[in-house]
C-alpha cells in the first residue's frame, strides 16, 4: 500500500488509477533498462541504489546472498540492518499459511469462500459461493480491491492520511468497502490484483485456526525460521529499531511537499500488506519457501502453479501469493514486491535459493526498485537519464 507513485511500478491493470499506486502494490513490472556492461560483484546493485537516491529517494538498502555469501549495500539515509514496512510481501506469508493448513487437511483451497466466511462476500454482484480460496490467492477472484475506492484513497493515501493515519480499520470494514462496488469480472475468467483478496485470505486463516492470522504467521513461519526482525504489527503504529524514516508526497506530484509517514496504523492493510521485516529475514523466508522447507511437495506445486497476468507481460506470472518473472538477461526469479506509505520493497530468489535479494527504498514518489532487481540478478547498470 502507499500513496502516490507512477504506474510504472505496478502491473498496468493491477491497481486503480488515482492516488494508490504502490499501495499494497503488485510486484514492479517496469520495462527493463537497456543492458549495460556491469562491473563484477554487486557493483551494478550499488549503482542502482545510488541512482534511486540521485532521483530523490532519501535512502535505499539492498542485501543479496549468493551461494551462502552475503553482501549489503546502502545509499542515503538507510542502514544495512534497517527494518521497514514490506507491504504486499505480506501476501506470500499469508498464502504459505493457507497452504500449510491445506497440507494438514484443515482446508481445501478449492473450498468456496462462503464455506469459511458465510455471507461476507455479497453485494453488487459479489458472491462468495462462486469464489474459491485459491482464486483469492492468485487474484483470479474478480473481487474489487478496496484500495481502489476513491473515498478510501483520499482518506488513507491522499492528504486525508495526515488526519487519519492512526485510525483502526477492521478487516470486515475493508471488505465492505470492496463489496460496495461491482466485481471486476466473473470468478476465474481473468486476472486483476486485488488487496481485498488477501484481507479475505487472512480472515479465512482466522476462521480455520480460531486465532488472529498474524499469530499463525508468527508460529508457523517467523518463529521456526528465527526471523527476529519480522513482525505482524496489528495496530502498532511504529517501526521497531533499527529503522529510518519513511516519506511520501501523498499526491501524484513529485514536486509536492514531502511528509514523514513513518507512523501509521497498519490495520488499513491487514493480511494484504501490514508486515515489517528487514532484508536478511526476507531472504531467509523466500529461500526457505522455494527450497521446500515450509511446504510439502504437493503444496509447493500449487504455490508455483502460475497464471498469466496480461498478454503485455508474458515474462511475468502469478502463483499463490508469489510471482514469477523472467528478467532481461533470462534469469528467472520468484518473490514479491510491496509498497505502503513511504516504503517500497522487492524480495526475490532463484528457484534453487542460491541467489536471493531483498531491497527497500523509503520513498513512494520516485526511485526504481525493479532496476535494483535487474542490477543484482543480471548485472545491469541503471540507465542514465
Amino acid at each position: 500500500m502507499t500513496t502516490a507513485r507512477t504506474a510504472r511500478t505496478v502491473v498496468a491493470a493491477a491497481l486503480a488509477a488515482g492516488l494508490t499506486v504502490t499501495a499494497l502494490a503488485a510486484p514492479a513490472l517496469a520495462a527493463a533498462p537497456a543492458p549495460a556492461p556491469a562491473k563484477t560483484g554487486h557493483a551494478a546493485t550499488q549503482a542502482a541504489l545510488r541512482a534511486a537516491v540521485d532521483a530523490g529517494v532519501p535512502g535505499a538498502v539492498a542485501q543479496a546472498r549468493v551461494d551462502g555469501r552475503s553482501w549489503t549495500g546502502t545509499a542515503g539515509e538507510r542502514g544495512g540492518d534497517d527494518r521497514y514496512r514490506v507491504g504486499s510481501i505480506t501476501k506470500t506469508f499469508a498464502a504459505t499459511v493457507l497452504l500449510q493448513l491445506q497440507a494438514e487437511g484443515r482446508i481445501d483451497l478449492d473450498d468456496p469462500v462462503e464455506k469459511w466466511l458465510p455471507g461476507l462476500v455479497r453485494g453488487n454482484g459479489h458472491d462468495g459461493r462462486k469464489i474459491t480460496v485459491r482464486q483469492l490467492l492468485n487474484h483470479t477472484s474478480g473481487v474489487y480491491s478496496y484500495t481502489e475506492d476513491p473515498a478510501f484513497q483520499e482518506k488513507v493515501f491522499g492528504p486525508g492520511f495526515l488526519e487519519h493515519r492512526y485510525d483502526t480499520w477492521k478487516p470486515r470494514e475493508l471488505v465492505a468497502v470492496a463489496t460496495g462496488h461491482a466485481p471486476d469480472f466473473a470468478p476465474g475468467t481473468s486476472w486483476k490484483y486485488s488487496n481485498t483478496n488477501f484481507v479475505l485470505a487472512g480472515l479465512v486463516i482466522e476462521k480455520v485456526t480460531g486465532r488472529p492470522y498474524g499469530k499463525a504467521v508468527e508460529n508457523r513461519i517467523v518463529k521456526p525460521l528465527k526471523l527476529r526482525a519480522t513482525s505482524v504489527p496489528g495496530t502498532r503504529t511504529t517501526v521497531p529499531q533499527p529503522s529510518s524514516r519513511a516519506y511520501s508526497t501523498l499526491v501524484p506530484d513529485a514536486g509536492a511537499p514531502v511528509h514523514d509517514v513513518t507512523e501509521l496504523n497498519p490495520s488499513l492493510a491487514h493480511a494484504a500488506g501490514e508486515m515489517i521485516s528487514d532484508s536478511a529475514d526476507l531472504q531467509t523466508f523466500y529461500r526457505a519457501l522455494l527450497k521446500g522447507r515450509l511446504l510439502p511437495k504437493a503444496e509447493m506445486r500449487e504455490l508455483t502453479a502460475t497464471v498469466p497476468v496480461s498478454p503485455q507481460y508474458p515474462d511475468f506470472r502469478y502463483g499463490l501469493g508469489i510471482s514469477w518473472q523472467k528478467l532481461s538477461c533470462g534469469t528467472e526469479v520468484w518473490g514479491h514486491g510491496g509498497g505502503i506509505h513511504g516504503s517500497v520493497s522487492e524480495a526475490y530468489t532463484t528457484r534453487d535459493g542460491r541467489h536471493s535479494l531483498a531491497a527497500n527504498i523509503n520513498a513512494d514518489w520516485t526511485g526504481d526498485t525493479q532496476a535494483v532487481v535487474e542490477a543484482e540478478f543480471c548485472g545491469t547498470l541503471p540507465a542514465k537519464k
